[in-house]
């Protein structure tokens, strides 16, 4: 008798546009040990929390990285996995993780997603950038050489341009894109999603750019750019309508944050020796696995209903 492996029956499922969501998370849920339990514990928790987080993530005023943001839904994937939660982003569980994830750093543990909070977890999330670390002390990095740099292949660039990276960076690129697609369905070689737009920048070519565009102020783009290392990517995972891939707009970015392959990335990305800048969800850049705190083994991932609440879709679960 012949076997078929479940992942086949799944992938069969996400390609069949007659079949109900219902019927694919209800395959997925199959798929998970202990899924069940999990699901039942996203109900465990403080609902008072639960409910304020609700509110905030449409209403939260802050600006994390010097520009008024209005709510924290853009973040909350990096929020989930950074408190080890899978639940849903308003969910009882998930207020219950944070409390936990708070409590353990010294900070009120209210199960609130507030500014302090948040100012921690971004601090964290920002010294993993290789390239931050390499700027503390006011230095910009020296370009590699012609030697270290690889080209990207034209069906592993978007829009036909020419992309070149450092020769390993590129490579751990590859194995991860080739783990994403594996794992989530619409990110087919044939798809635009996970294609590079931008790479290695000569450090004359962006000064260029700052004076020609004259927006160098640390928050759209960077007078040291992470580019010139050969090891930062920008890459597509999405866009809101009528936006191209690389705005910082608002909406732009919160419709990035809810794609699949965005989640994924967040979820297991470190295992692959990437961190995302997450201000800017096309951006990640490379270090050695070993060189990033908190890399965790990511074996599993998730399917479910991507919504403005948060329910977690593919990619929430670490694998």
């Amino acid at each position: 008798m012949n076997i078929v492996p479940f992942e086949t029956i799944l992938a069969k499922a996400a390609n069949r546009r007659e079949v109900p969501l219902r019927v694919y998370i209800f395959l997925v849920a199959l798929a998970l040990p202990g899924a069940a339990a999990r699901a039942a514990d996203c109900s465990v928790g403080p609902a008072a929390a639960a409910t304020a987080n609700a509110a905030s993530i449409e209403t939260l005023a802050f600006a994390p990285f010097r520009r008024a943001e209005v709510g924290w839904a853009t973040y909350a994937p990096h929020i989930a996995v950074t408190i080890g939660s899978a639940c849903p982003f308003v969910s009882p569980g998930f207020a219950a993780a944070l409390a936990r994830w708070q409590a353990a750093h010294k900070l009120p543990a209210t199960g609130v997603v507030d500014v302090e909070s948040f100012a921690a977890m971004n601090g964290g999330w920002t010294l993993a950038r290789p390239f931050v670390r390499a700027t503390r002390d006011g230095a910009c990095p020296e370009p590699p050489g012609p030697e270290a740099l690889a080209i990207a292949a034209p069906g592993e660039s978007y829009g036909g341009k020419a992309i070149q990276l450092r020769r390993d960076a590129l490579e751990a690129w590859r194995a991860m894109v080739a783990a994403a697609r594996r794992a989530v369905p619409a990110a087919t070689a044939k798809s635009d999603w996970l294609r590079i737009y931008s790479g290695f920048r000569a450090p004359i070519d962006d000064d260029l750019r700052c004076a020609i565009e004259n927006n160098c102020s640390g928050v759209a783009r960077a007078t040291c750019s992470a580019h010139r290392t050969g090891t930062a990517i920008d890459a597509f995972v999405g866009h809101a309508p009528g936006m191209p891939p690389d705005s910082s707009d608002d909406a732009n970015r919160r419709a990035m944050s809810r794609s699949a392959v965005y989640r994924w990335l967040v979820a297991n990305a470190r295992r692959h020796g990437f961190v995302n800048y997450v201000f800017e969800p096309w951006h990640w850049e490379y270090a050695a696995p070993a060189r990033i705190a908190g890399t965790r083994t990511i074996t599993r991932t998730t399917v479910t209903r991507t919504t403005s609440t948060g329910a977690p879709v593919r990619g929430m679960t670490p694998e």
